[in-house]
């Protein structure tokens, strides 16, 4: 589906993935996190950092992703040409779900059509996984998926859910109920 090597972390990880041959990061860093220093080794401009809460809904006190960020997102990957990556790490605070869902966004947009494959391909590189609702809506709609990326997402969910309650119930508590199936 890529034709480089797709990694997906979390802060804690970044040394041991930066240490396997990672050309190029996409950083999805909370409002006032610094950038971490060790990201230092790969080249200024195959890098790009992104800065908004892991939020699914607009709020007030949080900064969620907004169509710009998901539009630079999709912009900086299309000028990634295929002789310059042989391997990129998309990694976010836990690694579970802005991370996921921008690896998701990025394979969707050089896949169309393809978009529960896309989910499938996420979850073998990333089991413990839960992409964000939001930045999938807004790259639903900026990709001309015509809900067909959120419906595959919502299947995605929901097979997560029953795989993993524990992490379903963490979503739960962090004010994401609405991302979970009502019969699970």
């Amino acid at each position: 589906m890529l034709p480089f090597t797709l990694s997906i972390c979390g802060l804690d990880e970044l040394n041991g993935f930066l240490n396997t041959g990672v050309t190029h990061v996409i950083s999805i860093l909370d409002p006032d996190y610094p950038v971490p220093d060790r990201l230092a080794k790969i080249a200024s401009e195959n890098r790009i950092v992104f800065r908004f809460d892991d939020a699914t809904v607009p709020g007030a006190g949080r900064i969620h992703p907004a169509s710009t960020d998901i539009g630079k997102l999709v912009e900086w990957s299309r000028g990634l040409t295929d002789s310059q990556v042989k391997h990129l790490l998309v990694h976010c605070h836990a690694g579970i779900s802005r991370s996921t869902a921008a690896a998701a966004i990025i394979v969707a947009d050089k896949n169309p059509g393809r978009e529960t494959e896309i989910f499938e391909m996420i979850d073998r590189i990333r089991p413990r996984n839960w992409p964000n609702s939001m930045m999938i809506d807004l790259a639903d709609q900026l990709l001309g998926c015509g809900g067909a990326f959120n419906a595959a997402l919502q299947s995605h969910h929901a097979r997560i859910a029953t795989r993993d309650p524990d992490l379903a119930e963490i979503i739960r508590r962090h004010g994401r109920a609405h991302e979970i199936p009502d019969d699970i």
